[in-house]
């Protein structure tokens, strides 16, 4: 169990599949930063305040899986999302990170499973002190679903390739966030994790544009102000928008994105037509690299059924803004698997498009409602 002060007093140890991707990489700079100039990551991360020390600064070690071979500062390098001048001291320790090879994805998931169980082992005994948790940074792949009664294990891991990291996770106790949009194909997992006292939550991390759209759709439900319809444009020109071109890869990030602002609003937009008016799209444009660019136009209407528009232009940065919540979601499960806390949290709905679990907030103000009493459950159940 342990207290929250012996908690975060230990070193976290990120074990990020897809280590050296855009966001993976801008990690392993935060968690090297962490110790040389807390300064700039502590301020960002939203479990400072509700942890109640804005100046804490807990180690983090990382490792994990990737198959570029290249060096985490070559791929810093390459993502371009971090200027050379912020991370050229870290050099050293950024390339000592370990990072394995990824798991063939023309094994079977059970033989990926045994694989990772090996490099979890690994990267165990080199943070023996840490406590482990499983990132999934893995790219968005093409939904699909595992068929009934089938656990999956003998199949490719080519069609599954998170379920392999999940599994591999749980059975080693290890509490898993999922930050990707992929779904991880098994709900006997999330009851085996419950079972365990093991944290499965996700999924698709809530980075920009929809956490946005989250906090004005609420402000709007709040105020009775009709959502008439809603243009969403996503421009974005890393590897994540490249693959996001494949309409399978993109089904179900933009199903995501789409379907939350119903749930938030408590009606369809676009019923006034027969048809739907919330319009979501994502395209990719090389030279916005990993600045990605944000552009909504909202039909409101107030009294008399009178039209009023708006007009949102966010011009973000896709790691920077993901780099953080990863962060955060790391500290949060290892503090929840410490109060006993397993399986799906929707209470961490705030930090994800569709979060794990039963009944999670929609609206902007319910999701922080649930986040700030998770934090009090939490401190509750350490100090019994």
């Amino acid at each position: 169990m342990g207290t929250l002060e012996t908690i975060r007093s230990r070193p976290l140890l990120l074990l990020v599949a897809g280590a050296k991707g855009a966001i993976g990489s801008t990690l392993a700079l935060a968690g090297c930063m962490m110790q040389r100039q807390p300064e700039l990551i502590s301020p960002y991360l939203t479990t400072a305040d509700l942890w109640g020390d804005a100046t804490d600064a807990q180690p983090v070690h990382m490792a994990g899986w990737d198959r570029n071979p290249m060096a985490m500062t070559e791929a810093l390098a390459s993502h371009r999302v971090v200027p050379e001048t912020l991370w050229a001291g870290d050099r050293e320790p950024l390339n000592a990170i370990p990072v394995a090879a990824a798991p063939n994805n023309g094994l079977s998931v059970s033989a990926q499973i045994d694989q990772l169980l090996r490099d979890i082992d690994g990267f165990r005994q080199i943070s023996p002190d840490a406590q482990p948790v499983m990132v999934n940074l893995l790219p968005a792949c093409m939904e699909c679903a595992l068929p009934h009664g089938d656990n999956g294990d003998n199949m490719t891991g080519g069609r599954f390739p998170d379920l392999a990291y999940a599994r591999a996770a749980i059975r080693a106790g290890i509490p898993v966030v999922n930050f990707t949009p992929n779904d991880l194909g098994d709900g006997d997992l999330l009851a085996t994790a419950a079972k365990k006292g093991i944290p499965l939550v996700g999924r698709d991390g809530k980075t920009g544009q929809t956490y946005f759209k989250v906090v004005l759709a609420s402000a709007f439900k709040a105020r009775h102000l009709r959502v008439d319809g809603w243009y969403s444009l996503n421009i974005l020109g890393n590897a994540d928008g490249r693959n996001l071109m494949d309409p399978d890869c993109a089904r179900g990030k933009l199903a995501n994105k789409t379907n939350l602002l119903d749930e938030i609003l408590g009606y369809p937009v676009g019923e006034a037509y027969g048809e739907g008016a919330h319009k979501v799209h994502i395209d990719y444009y090389p030279p916005r690299g990993d600045a990605k660019e944000a552009w909504d136009v909202i039909d409101i209407k107030g009294l008399f059924g009178l039209p009023m528009s708006i007009r949102v232009n966010l011009q973000g940065r896709d790691s920077i803004l993901a780099a953080p919540m990863a962060l955060d979601l790391a500290r949060w499960v290892v503090l929840l698997q410490a109060a006993g806390r397993g399986g799906a949290v929707p209470e961490l709905g705030f930090y994800f498009k569709k979060p794990e679990g039963e009944t999670p907030a929609a609206t902007w103000e319910d999701q922080l409602r649930d986040l700030k009493a998770l934090a009090a459950y939490c401190r509750q159940q350490l100090a019994s």
